[in-house]
């Protein structure tokens, strides 16, 4: 059984510093969303945005939007790929 969920990162503009390291970081979300077996409904790339409080001394992160679908296990490993990802200063997985 499949639900579906909705995840929203911020990555920092230090670690990705131009705009094709960015799109890149996305895709390789992306790719780990495909290969365990997810479906992808949409992507949307809100860009370049102020922060509401700094984290790690910056205030300016690039936010993306995927809402997709998955078993029910797989959020949690999502998670720990944000986690352990460089670059990734806030993340979230929520099923909607």
């Amino acid at each position: 059984m499949k639900n579906k969920y909705e995840t929203v990162f911020a990555l920092s503009l230090k670690t990705f510093p131009d705009d094709e390291a960015l799109e890149a970081a996305v895709e390789k979300f992306k790719g780990v969303m495909i290969e365990n077996g997810a479906t992808i409904e949409s992507v949307d790339v809100w860009g370049k945005r102020r922060m509401a409080y700094a984290v790690n001394y910056e205030t300016e992160a690039y936010y993306a939007v995927i809402v997709f679908e998955s078993e029910p296990a797989f959020p949690a490993e999502l998670e720990r790929i944000y986690h352990i990802t460089d670059g990734v200063l806030r993340s979230i997985v929520v099923k909607k």
